[in-house]
């Protein structure tokens, strides 16, 4: 199904009201707030690397909040067990049967904080519920719910009793970013209302709205140039010298789909060369592993994206059938 105009229109009206109504929560971090939406409505997963208070568990409930969803928050700590996770099955002697009890992630948002604190194992709890929406205990097969985001964060400061994320996944993650510390204005105004009650955001739209979206966005066109520049650019992260591991074709594919969303979101039926270099960074620079030399010489994987951006030229074509 091809996105028709007015689709788009509706789109881009319904993603700017969402945006609005969340940034009320998050003050003066729209490019942040607008790529959480575009990760969820791509069906993806966003890592925050950030130091803490910048914003992380109010970004989760404010997006909840404004969909009508549900959002659990889920304190990593390396006593956590997988169980605490997904859920555990427990047997009630007065119903003589076993019951499941479902665990924090069976919701529509899910903060999963310093997630890196947790053990391996726990942490891989988390990778089939990521990948397929699905619990499964005890060979039972059980549906998380749609729509489904995992917001997880790690502090970049504090290493002590932490676990480094394993590559696989790492790319899991549709988008890595970071909120950061607002600016002065809205560091003002949130001093300001210091001592008020919290406001309480209002629902604009259903889980219903956000699927819809999510098909329409798998309507938008993208011209075979424009797949062509992200696999150029895939393929030279696994050229790069100062890379040991480049991007997978899970990472391709999540750049593409985050591109169609973002051109929707703009109000257009197709993406465009400047959608996919908007997006690069966020979604593909976690994947890489540098070469321990380049880690030492103080290459960062953000700097290598950066520079393969300016290294592989864009097709002169906007992607227009």
């Amino acid at each position: 199904m091809t996105i028709a105009p007015e689709q788009s229109a509706w789109f881009a009206e319904t993603f700017s009201l969402i945006a609005d109504n969340v940034e009320q929560a998050v003050l003066g971090k729209r490019h942040v707030v607008e790529l959480v939406l575009a990760t969820a409505v791509s069906g993806g997963h966003l890592l925050l690397e950030d130091a803490p208070g910048t914003g992380k568990t109010a970004l989760a409930r404010a997006i909840a909040q404004t969909i009508h969803g549900t959002s659990s928050r889920i304190q990593f700590t390396p006593d956590l067990l997988p169980g605490d996770v997904t859920g555990i099955t427990v047997f009630d002697q007065k119903a003589g049967r076993f019951e499941f009890h479902a665990g924090p992630v069976f919701a529509n948002i899910v903060l999963a904080d310093e997630i890196n604190r947790a053990s391996p194992k726990t942490q891989s709890a988390l990778l089939e519920v990521m990948e397929e929406g699905n619990v499964t205990t005890d060979g039972v097969t059980r549906p998380v719910g749609n729509p489904f985001l995992v917001i997880a964060t790690q502090n970049p400061i504090e290493q002590g009793g932490t676990y480094r994320l394993p590559e696989a996944q790492l790319d899991r993650f549709t988008v890595k970013t970071s909120i950061g510390y607002p600016d002065e204005a809205s560091t003002m105004r949130i001093l300001q209302a210091v001592g008020a009650p919290k406001p309480q955001l209002e629902g604009i739209v259903g889980t219903d709205t956000i699927v819809a979206m999510a098909e329409l966005s798998r309507g938008v066109y993208v011209n075979p140039l424009v797949s062509d520049y992200v696999m150029r650019l895939v393929d030279a992260t696994r050229r790069a010298t100062e890379v040991r591991l480049g991007v997978s074709v899970r990472g391709a594919i999540a750049l593409s789909r985050l591109a169609m969303t973002w051109a929707a979101a703009a109000g257009r039926t197709y993406a465009t060369p400047d959608d996919v270099r908007e997006l690069a960074v966020a979604a593909l620079a976690h994947r890489l592993v540098l070469e321990p030399e380049a880690e030492f010489d103080g290459v960062t994987a953000v700097a290598i994206v950066n520079q393969i951006l300016l290294d592989v030229p864009a097709p002169r074509e906007n992607g227009v059938a």
